[in-house]
């Protein structure tokens, strides 16, 4: 079993800043790099969605069109730990986010739908005020 447990989120205003962190870890839990790993969020009352993604090297990232511009995924292999360092943010990005991961792929793959990924933390909420 892979746990995921993410952190940082809270009350921010419009134009400011946040930074998420995801730590990996688990009794069946293998080396970090073997994961792709991946970032969505849902806003109440709708679907969740895919905001970032970066593959096993990190090397490799993909973003929403919402979102391009403004967050950067990065990992940290050694420290098993993925992070989504959100700027410039709008109340339209207020929604609880989520950490995922995958194993079996590639070392520049990255993904992009949810049914990609195995293994999901319990999200953290973030609120952005106008």
């Amino acid at each position: 079993q892979v746990q995921l447990v993410e952190s940082g989120g809270g009350l921010v205003q419009a134009g400011g800043s946040l930074r998420l962190s995801c730590a990996a870890s688990g009794r069946t839990f293998s080396t970090f790099s073997n994961y792709a790993m991946g970032w969505f969020r849902q806003a109440p009352g709708k679907e969740r969605e895919f905001v970032a993604a970066v593959s096993r090297s990190g090397g490799n990232t993909g973003y929403s069109d919402s979102v391009k511009g403004r967050f950067t995924i990065s990992r940290d292999n050694a420290d098993n730990t993925v992070y989504l360092q959100m700027n410039s943010l709008k109340p339209e990005d207020t929604a609880v986010y989520y950490c995922a991961a995958r194993g079996g792929s590639s070392w520049s793959q990255y993904f992009t739908e949810r049914y990609d990924y195995t293994y999901w933390g319990q999200g953290t909420r973030v609120t952005v005020s106008s």
